[in-house]
């Protein structure tokens, strides 16, 4: 699923309408009604719902779902910021059908009656239909008069396109002088603010997107920027009948220094889980009982160690070690001594396979830049912003301040594929494309987080071997999905790197887009979580 700026949007509605011969008034009817589809399944206990409408095509589509809701029994009532008269086009077209003689406010007075203030008080949804992508900040008059209203309320929001005052071209966080939402459903594609910003004041708010009649050959982007939970198809087709471990890859895990027995027992149990059809993790001898006894399944060797107790790559029989295996993950608990710097320099001398480097690998690797290469061979990075900035040479200040850019720049560069790690964390490929990934939660900010990504990553990386970089999208996605499924079973507080292993299986499970056609961008729709 292509990522679109607004003016791209804008594009793929016109060529929609002109070459594909849909009209304009059939696309605001489609989003309208899906508007209307998605309150009533996921807020089916809102019966009495304000609209607030705009004059644009924004408020047009908040006309049409005020009329759906309307048809299914709700009882509605719509507030029109402006002039019935100043309605053009289709916007027009939909307050003529909508049926509904709406309270109109020309002015903040109008905004203080008593008529308006019973109307919000007396509202259990609110529609918020003001303006939407093709809108440029700041909001001003009786817009911005109306959010301070609505954000001092703590009615449910459903914002229509966009929270109203939300630049769609936005990459920021935070935007200042928006109204709140507590979800947001869009039409055709994301635009760069439902990705990048916190639209619904978290993570557990719902971001879908509902298609309304553009054909994929409207959607252009050049943005090369793509939603990482499409990619989770990769794992949807059941396996064949006549399968066998053989067929699903052979992951080599080295790290694990003497007393960091944690981090690749974590990390061997994610690739478990993810499907990998062996897992081998070869660990410093000391730790060799702890990191066993993780599961039955995993396979270990044990490799020497120095005197400090890290691996001794002097007595590593590389050969014999690398034989038949399909990919490579190195870096959890493997120590950053004299040691473990040589074992890691000979493994990517010698390593054939996709690696996939983490933690101590990385810190290891920012000292010999000149090794950062994946012509040749896949070679996956997955740093947070501190361990990016030591592979950069940069602060971490500014990988914050330039995410995007210097995540694609460093990874066409050195032909790698880099998971700048993060809120909406950033897959970068050698080709220069990118996905952006919207799942996750802060109950994913302890230890342990970054290795079972790791495990994740190189199993499906080992399953996917001709499909790298759907593989990484794809393994990101389902990291951050587990663990979003996992933290409504508890609380962020209390949330551990080993449950999201254990809540993989619904995510394999989850499927993005849903029955009705809506794509879950963020959140999870109603249904999955009184499932549990």
């Amino acid at each position: 699923m292509k990522i679109l700026t607004a003016e791209e949007m804008r594009a793929t509605d016109r060529v929609t309408v002109e070459k594909f011969g849909v009209a304009s008034i059939d696309l605001m009817r489609h989003a309208g009604a899906a508007v209307a589809r998605f309150v009533e399944r996921e807020y089916a206990g809102c019966r009495r719902i304000v609209a607030l409408c705009g004059k644009g095509n924004n408020g047009g589509d908040g006309f049409v779902a005020a009329r759906n809701l309307a048809a299914s029994g709700c009882e509605v009532q719509v507030l029109l910021i402006g002039s019935p008269e100043d309605l053009k086009g289709d916007a027009k077209t939909a307050f003529d059908e909508m049926g509904i003689a709406p309270v109109v406010i020309g002015s903040d007075a109008d905004l203080e009656s008593s008529e308006v203030r019973k109307i919000l008080e007396n509202a259990e949804l609110i529609l918020d239909a003001v303006v939407g992508t093709g809108f440029k900040p700041p909001l001003r008059g009786i817009a911005a008069t109306l959010r301070d209203r609505l954000n001092a309320m703590t009615t449910p929001v459903i914002a229509v396109d966009l929270p109203s005052g939300w630049d769609a071209d936005s990459r920021e966080f935070n935007a200042e002088g928006a109204y709140r939402a507590d979800a947001v459903v869009t039409f055709t594609a994301p635009k760069l603010a439902h990705v990048c910003g916190d639209l619904t004041g978290g993570v557990y708010g719902a971001i879908v997107v509902a298609q309304i009649g553009s054909p994929e050959g409207a959607i252009q982007s050049d943005l090369n920027l793509s939603w990482a939970g499409a990619f989770k198809q990769i794992t949807d087709a059941p396996r064949k009948a006549d399968s066998n471990k053989g067929m699903y890859g052979h992951v080599l895990l080295i790290g694990g220094a003497r007393g960091k027995s944690g981090a690749p027992s974590m990390a061997s149990l994610a690739a478990l889980r993810t499907g990998a059809g062996l897992v081998t993790a070869a660990v410093a001898e000391s730790i060799l009982p702890e990191v066993a006894g993780v599961t039955p399944e995993l396979m270990t060797i044990a490799l020497k160690e120095a005197a400090d107790g890290s691996i001794d790559s002097d007595h590593v029989d590389f050969d014999e070690l690398l034989d038949r295996m399909t990919v490579l993950a190195i870096g959890p608990g493997l120590g950053q001594s004299l040691a473990a710097e040589d074992l890691v320099l000979k493994l990517l001398e010698k390593a054939k396979v996709p690696l996939v480097l983490d933690a101590d690998a990385l810190n290891i690797l920012a000292r010999h830049s000149e090794k950062i290469d994946g012509r040749g061979r896949a070679m996956v990075l997955t740093p947070h912003p501190g361990e990016m900035a030591r592979l950069a040479r940069i602060s971490t200040r500014e990988v914050q301040a330039n995410r995007e850019p210097l995540a694609r720049e460093f990874a066409i560069r050195h032909q790698v594929t880099l998971v700048l790690k993060g809120w909406r964390t950033l897959i970068a490929h050698p080709d220069g494309s990118m996905a952006i990934n919207t799942t996750g939660n802060p109950g994913m900010a302890k230890g342990g987080s970054g290795d079972i990504l790791t495990g994740i990553v190189a199993a499906m990386v080992a399953q996917h071997p001709d499909r790298i970089a759907d593989a990484v999208n794809a393994a990101v996605y389902l990291h951050g999905l587990a663990a979003d499924l996992a933290v409504r079973e508890q609380d962020e507080h209390t949330l551990l790197a080993t449950d999201t292993v254990a809540h993989l299986w619904r995510a394999f499970r989850f499927r993005p887009q849903d029955a009705a056609g809506y794509v879950w961008v963020q959140g999870l729709p109603r249904s999955t979580v009184e499932k549990r």
